[in-house]
Formats: structure tokens, sequence, C-alpha cells
């Protein structure tokens, strides 16, 4: 019996995550790091509440070669940021605990972070319009094609040529 396309997807995840993500305790709750050692390769940072999406995305890209870590909500994001961690590209699901992705992104650029670019990512496509006026850059409906993401990616990995 063939496995539906999806299904297969989130099985590939999942078996992925057993193999190459590692677990570690940060602020009482879970980062999922996913990386490569590849000198100056680009980072991301996937502020997701629901395991399945965050898997999947940290997979994508890790394909793409990214060093990506996982947040479970917007306080822990901030608190990355506060620590000094930096980042290229920044995924924010709009609804999480503690902190609500908009939030997080107007918090992100009051810090004064204006180089990373920020996607606001989710199911309520009126989302869009809370995510754009946070600050966030771009607005991606769930769930993001691997080629949508990799277009994206592609972007933030000229500006930071250009700026380097």
């Amino acid at each position: 019996m063939a496995l539906r396309p999806w299904y297969a997807a989130l099985k590939e995840a999942a078996n992925y995550q057993e193999r190459k993500i590692h677990v570690h305790h940060h602020l009482k709750s879970s980062i999922f790091m996913a990386s490569r050692n590849q000198g100056s390769a680009p980072r991301a940072l996937v502020v997701e509440d629901i395991k399945v999406d965050c898997v999947i995305l940290m997979h994508m890209l890790h394909k793409l070669n990214y060093v990506a870590t996982a947040v479970e909500n917007g306080k822990e994001a901030i608190d990355l940021f506060v620590e000094g961690k930096t980042f290229d590209i920044v995924f924010l699901d709009k609804d999480m605990p503690i902190m609500l992705g908009p939030k997080t992104v107007a918090k992100i650029r009051a810090m004064g972070a204006t180089k990373v670019k920020i996607v606001g990512v989710s199911t309520d496509f009126g989302a869009r319009e809370a995510f754009m006026q946070a600050g966030a850059d771009v607005f991606v409906p769930k769930l993001m094609k691997l080629e949508t993401l990799e277009a994206m990616l592609q972007v933030v990995i000229s500006k930071k040529n250009m700026s380097s």
C-alpha cells in the first residue's frame, strides 16, 4: 500500500528528527538544533509551538544547508536576541503561547535588529496585516513549499553577501 504524499513527508521528517536533530534545554523548553559545520552557513531561527510544523521547516532548512535553531514561543526568541545571538532570517508563527508572533516581531525590531529578515507564517490569512504592521518583511501562508522557502532564502543570501 502506497503512503499518501503528506504522510510520507511527515514520516521522513520524524525519521530525520530522530537521526539528526539534537535536543537541548533552554529556558525550561526544548530547542532543536539542525546544523552543519560549514563555516559561515546562514543562520535561521524558527519560532513555532507546533512540533510537526517545526520539524518539517527545520528539515527543509537543513536540506538547504542552513544552521537552524527552533524555539517554542516569542519570549524564547527575544531571549536569544538579548543573549546576543544573531540570525539571517527568522520564521515566526502567529499564534503561540506566552508571546504572539506579531508582538515578537515588534520587540525584535525595537531591539534594533533591522538587518534580520523576518517572515510571518500562519494558516490565518488575516495574519498578513498584523505581521506587516509589526515590522515583518514577508508573510507566507502555512504550509510552505520547499521551492518557496528556497527562493526566499536566496534573497537573504544575496543581501548578506552584498553587505559583507
